[in-house]
C-alpha cells in the first residue's frame, strides 16, 4: 500500500534494516537486497511490491514501522537514501500523474488525477492530510524519523548515488554484514535533473514546498 506506515524492511537472519523511500532509487536498492536472501524468493511478485517482502521471502524479511525500527537501532545496522524534495516531487509527478492513465487510488484520495497541472498537483500534495498522503510524495522525514530522531545509521543521497553506494558497501563490510553488489539500474524514467526550474517557476509554488518539506531540506 502506498500509504503503509511500515517503511522499513527488516531481515530475520541479518542485523539489517532498509528504510525505503519511494522515488529514491527504491526499486534498484530492493533488487540489490534480494542478493542477501538465502533462499530463492517465490516467483510471481515484483520486488518493488510490499507483498514480496511480507510473503515471498520465506519469512526471511518483514516490514516494520519507523518506531519499531528505531527500537532495533542498537542491534541492527540500518540505511536509507534521500533526494532533493523538489526533484523527488517532479519525479513523482512525471511517473504517477503523467505516465499512468489510472492514477493510484491513494493519490486519487488526495485529489490527484491524470495529467493535472503541476502547480495544482503541488497545492494538493502540500495541503493534503498527512494521514492519507501517498508515500511517493510523503516527506522523507516522516518516513525516516521516529520521535524526531533519525533511524538509519547511514543516509546516502541519490545525487551522489554511485559514490554513496560504494561508501555504504564499505560501511556494511566494517559492520560485518554481507557485501552488496553493484546497484542495478531499475525503474529509471528521468535521466536529467535540469528540468526542475521548468516546473518551479512561481515563487508561491516554491514556498509551498519549502514549508511542507522543511525538515527534509534541513
Amino acid at each position: 500500500m502506498s500509504v503503509s506506515t511500515r517503511h522499513f524492511i527488516l531481515f530475520r537472519d541479518i542485523p539489517l534494516m532498509y528504510g525505503r523511500v519511494p522515488k529514491v532509487a527504491n526499486s534498484s536498492i530492493k533488487a540489490s537486497l534480494c542478493q542477501l536472501l538465502s533462499q530463492k524468493p517465490d516467483g510471481g511478485i515484483k520486488t518493488t511490491a510490499d507483498r514480496f517482502w511480507r510473503q515471498n521471502t520465506h519469512d526471511e524479511t518483514k516490514l516494520i514501522t519507523t518506531s519499531q525500527a528505531r527500537r532495533l537501532r542498537a542491534t541492527h545496522f540500518s540505511f536509507s537514501f534521500v533526494r532533493n524534495p523538489f526533484d523527488r516531487l517532479v519525479a513523482a509527478y512525471n511517473n504517477k500523474i503523467l505516465e499512468i492513465m489510472d492514477v493510484p487510488l491513494p493519490m486519487k484520495k488526495m485529489g490527484l488525477y491524470h495529467d493535472m497541472p503541476f502547480e495544482e498537483f503541488i497545492i494538493q500534495v502540500c495541503n493534503a492530510d498527512p494521514s492519507i498522503t501517498d508515500n511517493h510524495v510523503r516527506p522523507q522525514a516522516e518516513i525516516l524519523l521516529a520521535d524526531k530522531k533519525l533511524v538509519p545509521k547511514f543516509v546516502g543521497r541519490i545525487e551522489h548515488i554511485n559514490d554513496h553506494w560504494r561508501r555504504l558497501r564499505k560501511r556494511m563490510r566494517l559492520e560485518g554484514l554481507p557485501t552488496l553488489g553493484s546497484l542495478p539500474n531499475k525503474n529509471v524514467r528521468r535521466d536529467k535533473r535540469t528540468d526542475i526550474s521548468d516546473y518551479f517557476k512561481r515563487p508561491a509554488t516554491i514556498d509551498l514546498v519549502l514549508e511542507r518539506y522543511a525538515i527534509d531540506f534541513k
